[in-house]
């Protein structure tokens, strides 16, 4: 019989040994086995009831840990001058950490007492644990600008870019962060409001050249008039809010609900957790809770941050920042779902059958701790037989169950018959002074796949229940594609040698045979991206029109709260369906249902159009030092003014105008989406592979323009064999502005 060990022997053997802290790993250290591991589990169980572990994915840890974004209070200087801080919500058993303040060179004066939001990193190695950056002080808003700084002989003057800016803003000698002049900035108001004269700025970050990359995304905000500044009121509102209390609320920190997301997430709105479903009647079936930020709870009907959520509709995501659709304090912390902290959520119960389809679902309004804040890469690169040190615990109880539910759904998927597009993403990687530093397409990972499966689900089963109790809702509605554009596809297909169904009701799973036929040829770009401009654009709606291409009857956003009004919109439903609360749908958001609709639609277009509008300047940025190179590429569509050619190694969509292309006339026909030369009967159409020169990049306005050198490996047919030679059209034209030429010379003799 193995001895069993001391509390003491297990707390130094966790605490020696943090990756191998699951009970079969202090078993194995310590040599027990058999009915001696009853005794180990209880001696476990009696240090987590004295608060000496936290039983988390099987493993125990030290449970006193801070979440990424705290509030914090400052305290004095410390004797070296240093500048500590004390968290406001420590809730651990152990000795209160010791956070450094960590400040740059634009923060703002902190003095002893002053809260803050801040963002934290873990340190080792040092007599204190955190450090902290400031994201913003507490109960403080100011007003921020972005414009041009002039420099005087004492300070400067900023011109706000903005297009409603009626005046300028004084800029003190001391507080211009030495700005050059004719330099863009951002800059916050500084001291009180001034009825007379000029207002004052103190400045916060110098951005360089207004048309250098760090400004893209900000001139982009303003351009298109998306709100970034919150009210004072909404901040107000932040900063007071509170943790949530199981009161109400069901536990679910029983459960190993993790999160996974891009490396670089800041917020993590949803987590899942599935296992094996132990029903004798549903052999092979699968349980799997998606639990999602309980946003509800924090942003009530009518209150300021409600006001502002709904101005903005949406969250804006650029390559070098984000415009949140909640403030910090909510956004990154209280809504966020970190690892370790116990978070409001509201969660879905799916039970799914062993071919993934649901056969029923529960919703609640709970408390979550997530067991890990995962990523997809490290997640699949764990399935794929390769997990780190943080995956490795996770494996069999939390990481594989999740997959095995995943690929029952594969088999409902396949009925269903979604829309299928292959469209590769761009990332863009800058660095810290905006520049790009490269440009490349996101892996399509299984990970990926696995975590929008379960929320799909997640949204039927919000948009079912809602219908089922009879509460009003906001769908997403995505309609079939119309006749015209279909027509154009269609076209798209015969020309590419493919085919598809004419003379029937049209559905994804036609559309489907299409890009299968493509796939694996030199046409899959096209069809793929044809297929794509055929589709009209999702919106919201108070009536349920269905999801064409999700081939879904019903569906709804639930899903990402944080970043998406309507999601919060739905959250409420929930809680009024359910009675969990006072913060439901209330009178005036029933009544302006319709209207809430047609705004945030609105918004979700303006937040595509400015990110797609910086992407392209960042491209164009990036492509300016390549002027002259020869690249590769193929067309992307094609106007009477020429043709639009998407580059294979960005991805961006530079212009050949017709005047470059030959020295004939060129007949568009825009039905078949082509242009023919008269002379050489040159015709181009999309999805041709071409070879062209990058002739001008323009980062101010995102414009490439781009030389055709060869189309489907051939060069250029040779044109007209005089220079002077024009088609018959051209010929007229200059006949008769010859002759009206001539005409004015007589009159003026006469």
């Amino acid at each position: 019989m193995a001895r069993i060990p001391s509390k003491d022997e297990i707390l130094a053997w966790i605490s020696e040994n943090p990756t191998q802290s699951s009970k079969r790993d202090i078993a194995r250290a310590f040599g027990i086995k058999g009915a001696d591991r009853i005794d180990l589990k209880r001696h476990l169980k009696e240090l987590e009831a004295d608060g000496h572990l936290e039983k988390r994915r099987k493993t125990y840890r030290d449970p006193d840990k801070l979440p990424p974004v705290s509030v914090l209070k400052v305290l004095a200087p410390d004797a070296d001058g240093d500048l500590f801080a004390r968290p406001m919500e420590w809730r651990g058993e152990a000795e209160e950490p010791k956070v450094l303040f960590v400040a740059r060179a634009s923060d703002p004066a902190l003095g002893e007492g002053d809260r803050i939001l801040a963002r934290l990193t873990e340190i080792k190695g040092e007599t204190h644990q955190y450090e902290a950056r400031l994201i913003r002080r507490i109960g403080t808003n100011p007003r921020t600008i972005l414009g041009i700084y002039r420099a005087a002989s004492e300070g400067g003057r900023i011109l706000p870019i903005d297009k409603g800016a009626d005046r300028e803003w004084r800029v003190a000698a001391g507080a211009s962060l030495e700005a050059r002049d004719g330099e863009l900035v951002e800059a916050e108001q500084a001291g009180p409001k001034n009825r007379m004269g000029l207002p004052s700025a103190r400045i916060t970050s110098r951005l360089g050249d207004p048309s250098a990359p760090k400004a893209v995304s900000l001139i982009a905000i303003h351009q298109h008039g998306i709100p970034d500044v919150f009210p004072d009121a909404a901040i107000a509102e932040a900063d007071a809010a509170k943790p949530m209390t199981l009161e109400g609320c069901e536990d679910l920190t029983n459960l190993s609900l993790f999160t996974i997301d891009p490396s670089d997430a800041r917020d993590h709105d949803d987590a899942c957790y599935a296992h094996a479903d132990n029903d004798p009647k549903n052999p092979g079936g699968h349980i799997v809770w998606v639990a999602i930020a309980d946003v509800a709870a924090y942003v009530t009907p009518g209150s300021a941050l409600d006001r502002s959520a709904r101005e903005r509709g949406n969250s804006t995501y650029f390559p070098d920042r984000v415009v949140p659709m909640l403030p910090d304090r909510l956004s990154g912390d209280l809504c966020s779902l970190h690892e370790g902290v116990t978070r409001a959520c509201v969660a879905v119960e799916l039970v799914l059958d062993a071919q993934g389809n649901k056969l029923r679902h529960r919703f609640v309004r709970g408390l979550m701790n997530s067991v890990a804040s995962l990523n997809y890469t490290e997640v699949q690169a764990a399935r794929d037989g390769a997990p780190n040190e943080k995956c490795a615990p996770l494996m069999d109880d939390v990481i594989n169950p999740l997959y095995a539910a995943h690929e029952a759904t594969k088999h409902a998927r396949a009925s269903r018959q979604p829309l299928d597009l292959d469209l590769p993403e761009r990332r863009i990687e800058l660095s810290d002074d905006g520049r790009v530093t490269s440009v490349a397409f996101k892996d399509r990972l299984d990970a990926h796949r696995l975590i929008e499966e379960f929320m799909v689900l997640a949204n039927v089963a919000a948009a079912e229940e809602l219908i089922a109790k009879k509460q009003p809702l906001l769908f997403r509605v995505h309609e079939e594609p119309a006749p015209e554009r279909l027509q154009s596809l269609r076209d798209v297909a015969e020309a590419s040698g493919f085919t598809l169904a004419k003379g029937q009701v049209l559905n994804t799973r036609h559309l489907n045979n299409l890009l299968s036929q493509a796939s694996d040829t030199d046409h899959a770009d096209l069809i793929n991206l044809s297929t794509l401009r055929s589709m009209q654009q999702a919106y919201y709606n108070p009536e349920n029109f269905g999801h064409f291409g999700l081939a879904l009857r019903s569906y709804a956003h639930f899903t990402s709260p944080i970043r998406r009004y309507a999601d919060l919109i739905v959250h409420r439903a929930l809680v009024s369906a359910h009675g969990w609360g006072k913060d439901g749908l209330d009178a005036t958001d029933i009544e302006r249902l319709d209207d809430t609709a047609k705004h945030i639609s609105e918004t979700e277009r303006r937040s595509m159009t400015a990110e797609r509008d910086t992407t392209d300047r960042y491209l164009a940025a990036y492509l300016s030092e390549r002027v002259g190179d020869e690249l590769s590429g193929r067309i992307s569509g094609v106007q009477r003014f020429g043709a639009f050619v998407a580059l294979d190694d960005t991805g961006a969509d530079g212009l050949v105008p017709i005047r470059g292309i030959g020295r004939e006339y060129f007949r568009f026909d825009a039905n078949a989406q082509t242009l023919v030369g008269d002379e050489t009967g040159m015709e181009l159409r999309m999805g041709q592979r071409v070879t062209v020169r990058l002739t001008e990049a323009t980062a101010v306005t995102g414009g490439i323009i781009l030389e055709l050198l060869e189309i489907d490996g051939k060069s250029l047919p040779k044109g007209p064999k005089s220079a002077n030679r024009r088609s018959p059209r051209r010929k007229a034209a200059k006949a008769k502005a010859k002759s009206a030429k001539t005409k004015r010379k007589v009159t003026r003799r006469r």
